[in-house]
């Protein structure tokens, strides 16, 4: 029996992916916030290892007290492994690098460039996406654009400080953390997603995975930190807890119950978080260019995915 709004309407349910698709958005939106507060005290791979830490634990202790089972597979364990690593690990990494470098507003915005990545690898890797349409094709070139406009790469024509530098490699640091998730995505849906485990069970074993070659690289590649305060540690178990334990939890569902594609299209609701957040948390100001580009990625990631259409959308080399 289907739940009505007031107005007659069927009404959203908590399970419904819908629901499940903008708590992922206000989660990620916030993590930027926590990535910046942390950063400041803790190296890359610490801040990693404690986000992707503090978020297998909880799931692992729900999965013990529910009685479930973890994937024991080998070669499902090895797609998963895949899938942390760039879901997890490696991101994570490159944001606690960006997070010492630019604005939490300025790596939400960037972030949103996901879902150009996630149509490319997923007309890649999955069989049932459509082959390349002008839209598609006018969209990504529309949220390359984008990206360089929030760049300022116009800037390099009259010469950059070492903070334009500093800013345009944290930049470039987010955008490579953009592409490990654009190709983890559709990667997950074909070879994870499928599989009969639960998003619990495949989230917990993600976690655990991601985690273990930072259990190795922390304590050879980093020095423990001379203090740590309840704000960095707050932010960290934040990070853990709900930005990355439950928001893959929500992430499986998401791609399970309406794909790889709508999955990454999260990212268009998470500038607007994450820039609200830092300039009302932090106190952060942008450039004009940064929202501006902001709107020109969200423009062509939309084109990409079919929510805006031209007045024709050929296949690509059709007529």
């Amino acid at each position: 029996m289907s739940v009505l709004s007031p107005t007659g309407a069927p009404a959203l349910r908590l399970t419904d992916w819908r629901v499940k698709f903008i708590l992922l958005a206000l989660i990620w939106g916030m993590s930027f916030v926590f990535i910046k507060v942390a950063a400041q005290s803790l190296a890359p791979l610490q801040l990693s290892f404690g986000r992707i830490a503090a978020g297998a634990l909880p799931l692992l202790l729900v999965v013990v007290l529910r009685g479930r089972r973890l994937p024991t597979s080998p070669r499902l364990l090895g797609h998963i492994l895949v899938a942390a690593l760039l879901l997890n690990t490696i991101p994570f990494t490159l944001f606690g690098y960006a997070g010492q470098l630019i604005p939490s507003a300025v790596m939400g915005i960037v972030n949103a460039s996901t879902p150009l990545f996630g149509v490319v690898f997923s007309m890649l890797l999955l069989a049932d996406e459509r082959r390349p349409d002008r839209d598609r094709v006018l969209g990504l070139a529309v949220g390359f654009l984008g990206v360089l406009v929030v760049f300022g790469v116009w800037n390099s024509l009259g010469g950059l400080d070492v903070s334009d530098r500093d800013a345009m490699l944290g930049m470039a640091y987010v955008v490579a953390a953009t592409a490990c998730y654009g190709l983890g995505t559709p990667y997950t849906r074909r070879f994870v997603a499928g599989s009969p485990h639960g998003a619990l069970e495949l989230a917990t074993t993600q976690m655990l995975l991601g985690a273990a070659p930072l259990a190795v690289l922390v304590p050879l590649l980093t020095d423990a930190p001379d203090t740590l305060s309840w704000q960095v540690a707050g932010a960290v178990a934040a990070l853990g807890t709900v930005g990355t334990g439950l928001a893959f939890m929500l992430q499986y569902s998401v791609i399970r119950e309406a794909g790889a594609t709508v999955a990454t299209t999260v990212t268009y609701v998470v500038p607007v978080v994450s820039v609200a957040a830092g300039i009302v948390l932090l106190g952060e100001r942008l450039s004009w260019n940064q929202p501006l580009g902001a709107l020109v990625i969200v423009l062509g990631a939309a084109l990409c995915q079919g929510l805006l259409r031209t007045r024709r959308a050929a296949p690509f080399g059709g007529r």
